[in-house]
């Protein structure tokens, strides 16, 4: 495993990590889960074609895409891309490419298309 921050998101240390099912054709390696009202940060795999439906920020979210590219309805965001989510705003995500993020979350996000199902 990777030793220093350095070695993870800028010489590719995250390749060496183990990731686990998040939601369909996106995996997840938890950096920091949420505990006792502390943000969660993780490093999240898509998949070419992945896509995450439409959800609500509780709380501040901050990405930092380290591989491929990221898309939402503002735009594309490729390697280097930092994206600042407000809480509050909605989104939906996906990746034509693929991609691996950095991500920050204050808060866990609410998926809004599943509480209509």
């Amino acid at each position: 495993m990777p030793e220093t921050t350095r070695e993870l998101l800028t010489l590719g240390g995250w390749k060496e990590l183990t990731f686990s099912p998040f939601r369909e054709d996106v995996s997840i390696h938890w950096i920091r889960p949420f505990e006792n009202d502390q943000p969660g940060v993780a490093l999240l795999k898509y998949e070419a074609g992945a896509s995450v439906p439409r959800h609500r920020h509780e709380g501040l979210e901050t990405i930092l895409v380290l591989e491929g590219t990221q898309s939402d309805e503002a735009g594309d965001y490729g390697r280097g891309s930092y994206v600042v989510n407000a809480a509050g705003t909605e989104h939906s995500v996906w990746s034509d490419t693929g991609c691996v993020v950095l991500i920050q979350w204050d808060r866990p996000v609410r998926i809004l298309e599943e509480e209509i199902a």
